[in-house]
């Protein structure tokens, strides 16, 4: 039996934060730089945050420091007035919706849930039943799902996925599509309802997806690079595809620089703190940072890009 679904109402561009460590051997959290970095993404027009996400490092958080980081960018949010989702799965079930009730509690505007990660769901049923359980613990915010298969290994069918959460999921409110097939991205999009929302996920592929349907993305590269992103949508808003695909040669050519010395978590939080004045410090083990060197090319790199 259909069930009644709630919307999030969010529709554009949201950036996944990156969580910001100390520059040493802790690796501890420094949430005293959060509200810089929520004014920071405010004026540069980014009025959306994904928290704890795959860039944010939420998977290598303890429980305790994935709500302490919610906590300190629900206070920031407040003074900026960005929508604010958080990314709670990636844990066992029970932490995840220990996650989930806290994160409503605190009022925000949406959920994210990875699927769970040892045992995978192999069916939709199987991923359907399982935020089943995630949305009965926050019953009064909007779950999305986060599609992610090159990290999850989790490959079930979208738009049968998209399909069948709707009917069955009281909270369930659509997905990041973290994939580049748009094919599937497309079907997803033909999904009969009129309360999901579906999110792009894969920076390099923007101006395709928004010529397609899609209307809202979370891109890492919005953190240091957000006018490339907002030129692409707008262009596309506008109906000028080429000025879009022009742009989106630019931003794919930034983050091909970036990223070409290291792993994505890694390289972009290098660029974050040379490209910004929000320094966010290394990744987590057993991600690996970058070298003095491969900072040193970097810098040479977005020089030469007039990126910097």
């Amino acid at each position: 039996m259909k069930v009644e679904t709630m919307k999030f109402v969010f529709r554009g561009l949201m950036a996944p934060v990156l969580t910001p460590y100390a520059n040493d051997r802790s690796f501890s959290i420094q949430l005293d730089i959060i509200p810089k970095y929520a004014k920071y993404l405010s004026s540069v027009g980014i009025n959306a945050v994904l928290v704890n996400g795959t860039s944010g490092e939420g998977m290598s958080m303890t429980v305790d420091e994935r709500k302490a980081t919610t906590e300190a960018w629900a206070a920031a949010v407040k003074e900026t007035n960005q929508i604010l989702m958080v990314q709670v799965g990636g844990a066992c079930l029970k932490d995840v919706q220990e996650m989930a009730a806290h994160a409503e509690r605190l009022g925000v505007d949406g959920l994210l849930c990875l699927p769970e990660l040892f045992n995978k769901p192999a069916t939709v049923d199987q991923l359907v039943e399982y935020l089943k359980y995630v949305g009965q613990a926050a019953p009064k915010t909007p779950l999305l799902y986060y599609h992610i298969p090159s990290y999850t290994g989790v490959k079930v069918s979208m738009p049968q996925f998209l399909a069948t959460a709707a009917c069955n999921i009281p909270t369930f409110a659509g997905a990041k599509y973290t994939d580049s097939n748009l094919e599937e991205g497309t079907r997803c999009l033909e999904v009969k309802s009129e309360t999901l929302g579906l999110f792009l996920g894969c920076d390099h592929v923007l101006a395709g997806a928004f010529a397609l349907g899609f209307d809202s993305a979370v891109a890492t590269s919005l953190n240091m690079l957000p006018r490339a992103n907002i030129k692409i949508l707008e262009a596309m808003r506008n109906n000028h595809p080429s000025e879009a695909l022009q742009e989106q040669r630019k931003l794919s050519q930034a983050i091909n620089v970036i990223t070409r010395n290291g792993g994505w978590v890694s390289t972009m939080k290098a660029a974050m703190s040379l490209m910004t004045s929000i320094h966010v410090g290394p990744p987590r083990p057993p991600l690996i940072p970058l070298s003095d060197e491969q900072i040193g090319v970097l810098k040479e790199d977005l020089a030469a890009l007039e990126l910097m």
